[in-house]
């Protein structure tokens, strides 16, 4: 839509000291081909959904799909069919009322147990488990294990400042996953000292018993002594050179 349509996409700039004004509700029902009395349902909708978005705290609210329901009497009215929130989670702390509302039934266990080491972890179904810092990074780390041949088990950022105690924990969740055949670390040190990680690396699968292929790329802050205290380290480390170069070994490892 974005490259082929552009004038499809309609965007509004709100000033957070005011919020949304009843003007632009109404500029964005028009937008919208809303006619009649649905003019003033839409900007209602869109200030409700502002006010929502604004007060939770929330990264995303999403109506989707936004219908226009015609009542036994006639009367159109606006309806949201579904809806979707992202909240952020550094601000929960001020919502304890939203946090009351978590279900821990409804989540993976595995990601339940990342979000206790503040670990960002998703499963997926492939056999080539990834850990990576930032999550631009491991959306790229994915991508290349595919592009090569192999399918990624999950989406795992540990963040910039991850600690040798967050790197034992997500290997020790990545290896809860009986499919994963092969770990992939992909890290690039900007805030994160790559030696940091390469101790942590080297404790973790020490403490796992590690018996599957890991491929280790490291690039950026301290990456001497985080290469230099692999090579010590005694484990059984396949290191890559490049992003490119770690993906083929961890495939090759785990097809091999």
């Amino acid at each position: 839509m974005a490259a082929e349509h552009p004038e499809e996409i309609i965007k509004e700039t709100i000033n957070p000291a005011i919020g949304l004004m009843p003007y632009q509700g109404s500029k964005l029902s028009l937008a919208l081909g809303l006619k009649g009395e649905l003019i003033a349902a839409g900007s209602k909708m869109f200030g409700a959904l502002y006010k929502t978005w604004w007060e939770c705290d929330a990264s995303m609210v999403e109506i989707n799909p936004l219908c226009i329901i015609v009542g036994k009497d006639g009367k159109e009215t606006l309806l949201a069919i579904d809806a979707k929130m992202s909240l952020d989670d550094n601000a929960l702390y001020r919502h304890p009322n939203i946090q009351a509302m978590r279900d821990l039934a409804e989540e993976a266990p595995l990601e339940t147990e990342a979000s206790k080491f503040n670990l960002n972890y998703i499963k997926l179904d492939g056999s080539i488990a990834c850990l990576v810092n930032g999550a631009g990074l491991a959306m790229a780390t994915m991508d290349i294990i595919q592009h090569y041949g192999g399918q990624p088990a999950n989406f795992l950022d540990v963040g910039g400042g991850a600690s040798k105690e967050q790197v034992t924990a997500a290997f020790k969740i990545i290896l809860s996953d009986p499919h994963v055949k092969g770990i992939l670390v992909n890290i690039f040190g900007g805030i994160m000292d790559c030696n940091v990680i390469a101790s942590g690396i080297v404790a973790a699968v020490k403490e796992t018993h590690l018996s599957i292929p890991l491929v280790v790329r490291l690039e950026g802050n301290n990456v001497a002594a985080g290469k230099k205290t692999l090579a010590e380290s005694g484990v059984a480390i396949i290191t890559g050179d490049s992003m490119a170069d770690a993906a083929q070994q961890v495939v090759r490892a785990v097809a091999g």
